[in-house]
């Protein structure tokens, strides 16, 4: 039988008793309705595994103590930062989601020309933060002990010109050759997903400036989201710990 995960953004240690959080103990005591004795298994982001003991549980507090730790190896060799322009509705959500379970390390929300989203001030925040919790769900989901982080939002521009050691890739229709015929320097790379409309040839040309490799997924047009997981698949698939 599977044990439950939930995160916590605090430090953990074996044989501390320790209050799980408002979402963590709304979760455990009201929704799955756990009791004293049953075992969960909380996870901080440092990479390991907690399994915990119940110890006191009601429908808004939950007491464990913690039992073991065990070192989690569920992270992929290959370094993915996502740079995705905004994309409207729950697409962005399900990008998100999905690429956290493929295993993108780092992902950055971006604005361009044809980016169809506009957020600013205090409702970009609170997207931040939504995003956030997204990525924290995928990983009790998905086994990650490792919680990839949601940047602050920028402008396309201002990310491609980040310096950086890892290979930057951008998807166009022009380019060569697909990720098989891509080599990496080290096990980093950045990838470059566009908007619904793509990026302009403004844009385009800008991240040719910036030493931006163009591929090719094939002869068919993706939409944004399935671009950004249909790349991650393949270049895990290549370089990381997919297959």
């Amino acid at each position: 039988m599977s044990v439950s995960r939930i995160y916590q953004n605090a430090p953990l240690a074996v044989g501390q008793s320790y209050n799980l959080d408002e979402d963590g103990a709304a979760h455990i005591g009201r929704v799955l309705r756990m009791q004293a004795g049953e075992q969960i298994g909380l996870f901080n982001g440092d990479g390991h595994d907690y399994l915990a003991e119940i110890t006191q549980s009601s429908k808004k507090n939950v007491t464990v103590s913690i039992l073991s730790s065990t070192e989690n190896n569920s992270e992929s060799p290959l370094d993915i930062h996502l740079g995705q322009v905004i994309s409207r509705g729950d697409r962005m959500d399900f990008t998100i989601q999905k690429s956290v379970e493929l295993g993108v390390t780092t992902i950055t929300p971006l604005f361009s020309e044809r980016c169809g989203v506009k957020l600013s001030g205090e409702r970009l925040d609170k997207k931040i933060q939504q995003w956030q919790k997204i990525v924290v769900s995928a990983c009790e989901q998905s086994g990650r002990s490792f919680v990839p982080q949601i940047r602050p939002a920028m402008d396309l521009q201002a990310w491609c010109s980040e310096q950086t050691s890892a290979t930057k890739l951008n998807l166009h229709p022009r380019a060569k050759f697909g990720i098989n015929g891509l080599s990496l320097t080290n096990n980093k790379v950045r990838l470059l997903i566009g908007p619904e409309g793509g990026l302009s040839s403004q844009e385009i040309d800008m991240t040719q400036d910036f030493d931006f490799t163009e591929i090719l997924l094939g002869p068919r047009v993706l939409r944004t989201e399935t671009a950004a997981l249909t790349t991650i698949s393949a270049l895990q698939l290549k370089f990381g710990d997919i297959g």
